[in-house]
């Protein structure tokens, strides 16, 4: 019995060093962790440059599984000054200011469409767009969301990137397409489009699918790596 317990401590003794080597699951798997952007406040403002904001967002795959437009209220009156959320972004982007009458209906005035590079003479030309289009959110993380958070996705005028007036003829050119699928047709607006994008994802703790991740780093490239301030809204 001494002996048998003699063979063992030698056994120990020369395994002892090996088991030393061998890496242990509980160092290995900080290594083998993914990487997840920290989680910020609604209200908290940062500062950074764009492809630094990039890096930021979550990467992962996206799903349309049970969108519906009208899952995100728009158009809303939110002040009740009368006039809803379209109405409230053709006047702030106005070149010249149009005639507001009844019910808001606006007449006269001129705006610029930064999407195909013209000057449109009345406001039925012009669709108000969604940066980051409804589906696009909702694919990218505003399925999780409440009704009330989609509202204030979609009627969001405290942050001037969201929501912008444009050529109807563009909008609905762009659809709901992600920059893998669509750019603006005026290409020196390239690069500020995309910014914008990487800060309203930003700005709503959006993810982007990996082609998308792709080709905003591909854009990206060949644009200012200007810094961009974000405002988190949730």
């Amino acid at each position: 019995m001494r002996l048998a317990r003699t063979r063992l401590t030698l056994l120990a003794a020369l395994f002892a060093p090996l088991a030393l080597l061998a890496p242990t699951t509980a160092h290995a798997a900080p290594a083998a962790a993914a990487h997840r952007p920290a989680r910020h406040a609604p209200g908290e403002t940062i500062t950074l440059p764009v492809r630094d904001a990039l890096t930021e967002l979550t990467v992962a795959a996206e799903s349309r599984a049970g969108y519906s437009r009208d899952k995100f209220k728009h158009w809303t009156d939110a002040d009740k000054d009368g006039c809803n959320t379209r109405a409230e972004v053709l006047l702030e982007e106005a070149v010249t200011a149009p005639e507001v009458g009844a019910k808001c209906t606006l007449t006269g005035g001129s705006w610029y469409s930064p999407y195909d590079d013209r000057y449109l003479d009345s406001a039925s030309k012009l669709d108000v767009d969604h940066l980051v289009p409804l589906a696009e959110a909702w694919d990218s993380g505003a399925s999780a969301w409440t009704a009330k958070e989609r509202e204030a996705y979609a009627n969001d005028l405290d942050d001037a990137r969201a929501l912008i007036a444009v050529s109807a003829a563009s909008n609905r050119s762009k659809a709901d397409k992600d920059p893998t699928e669509w750019l603006p047709p005026y290409a020196p607006y390239w690069c500020e489009y995309v910014t914008n994008w990487v800060a309203d994802k930003t700005r709503y703790q959006l993810s982007v699918d990996p082609a998308e991740h792709n080709a905003l780093t591909e854009r990206l490239a060949a644009c200012p790596d200007q810094p961009i301030t974000v405002t988190y809204a949730r």
